[in-house]
């Protein structure tokens, strides 16, 4: 496995498209060939923003759809006072509902919040909401230190959207020991149940000495992505021998990318994802593979901000101005319809979601 990985990052870093491209100013001045665009980008139409909240800063928003219609979305927030950085040592996670995937939606609940004395006791972050087995399965990150270091994956799960929702008393996922990739901490899970009855996690992580002597004080540690496998949602999750499965370092400039977001349609595994330097850093990644481990050469999923709106100049507290993160698919009969993304900006120069429909 890790040879057709290298392989393939050779390659990519053979291609004059690559070799040619400044990674960090580009959408604006240099025009995409089709190669480049992935069919699932050119079915984004862009609706517009929903949740801007004038005292929270919202962040990923997993939407899923429920029994009576309904669009139900569990998003992170943090106190406005907190700016970008609340994310980190601040964060719950809350409930919303609509009666379509367009909105409005009408704030329910905060569902998660930190825990005092417990692996997510400074922040719970980056939900994404799952049907599993006749239970409603929302997957998460959580800290304990307001850190990095201790960002864990872990898992609540309820009978009804509405709750009560069951949480553990140890994350689903821990660090690697030793020097190894990802022993720094694991976070933004992915999980799909695999066609043969298996659960596969699918994981950010980086490594501690990289992130404690980058160059690059924006980008510190270069973001890979491990799988763990499991025969019960519970876990336990074993990691696969041959992580980490994404790695885009031997490209160099710290090429990564984050938010990936993974399901199962017609036969392959897929995958939509943030670019950190493959392109740019303002666009995403669509990425598909046939086995769920090897992956092919990214297209690009989604453009900029500016290709779908026109917004003011961003404020110089929104540093990630201009882009999409965080991006998740409402899945209806396990075919995306709608894409929800995060995205600095709005009415409140704050952030918000941003829906976009598909097809």
């Amino acid at each position: 496995m890790k040879t057709t990985r290298r392989k393939f990052v050779s390659t990519l870093a053979m291609s004059p498209f690559l070799l040619g491209l400044n990674k960090f100013s580009f959408a604006s001045q240099l025009s995409f060939n089709d190669d480049h665009l992935s069919a699932f980008s050119k079915k984004l139409k862009p609706i517009g923003r929903i949740l801007e909240m004038e005292d929270w800063y919202v962040w990923g928003t997993s939407p899923i759809k429920a029994p009576d219609g309904k669009t139900h979305v569990f998003f992170s927030r943090w106190p406005a006072s907190k700016r970008m950085g609340g994310w980190i040592n601040s964060c719950e996670i809350a409930h919303a509902v609509a009666d379509n995937p367009e909105g409005p939606f009408k704030f329910v609940e905060t569902v998660l919040k930190p825990r005092a004395g417990m692996w997510d006791a400074t922040t719970c972050h980056n939900p994404t909401i799952k049907f599993i087995d006749g239970k409603y399965c929302l997957f998460h990150m959580g800290n304990s230190n307001g850190k990095t270091n201790t960002k864990r994956v872990g898992l609540a799960i309820a009978d009804s959207l509405e709750g009560p929702w069951k949480r553990f008393d140890k994350p689903l996922l821990e660090a690697g020991k030793g020097e190894v990739w990802d022993n720094h901490c694991t976070s933004n899970p992915s999980v799909i149940k695999h066609p043969n009855g298996q659960y596969w996690l699918y994981y950010k992580s980086w490594n501690t000495l990289d992130y404690e002597n980058a160059k690059n004080p924006n980008i510190r540690g270069n973001r890979k992505y491990g799988l763990a496998i499991a025969d019960k949602l519970e876990g336990p999750y074993i990691k696969y021998d041959g992580n980490p499965i994404i790695d885009y370092s031997e490209l160099g400039d710290n090429t990564q990318l984050e938010d990936a977001y993974v399901w199962f349609d017609e036969g392959k595994f897929k995958m939509i994802a943030r670019d950190m330097g493959i392109y740019n850093h303002e666009v995403g990644l669509y990425l598909e593979s046939d086995d769920g481990i090897n992956w092919s050469k990214p297209q690009i999923g989604y453009l900029p901000v500016r290709d779908y709106i026109k917004e003011p100049p961003g404020p110089s507290h929104l540093r990630k101005y201009g882009r999409f993160e965080r991006p998740q698919l409402l899945l209806e009969n396990d075919k995306p319809t709608y894409l929800f993304v995060a995205s600095q900006g709005g009415k409140f120069m704050n952030t918000s979601a941003f829906v976009f429909k598909i097809g």
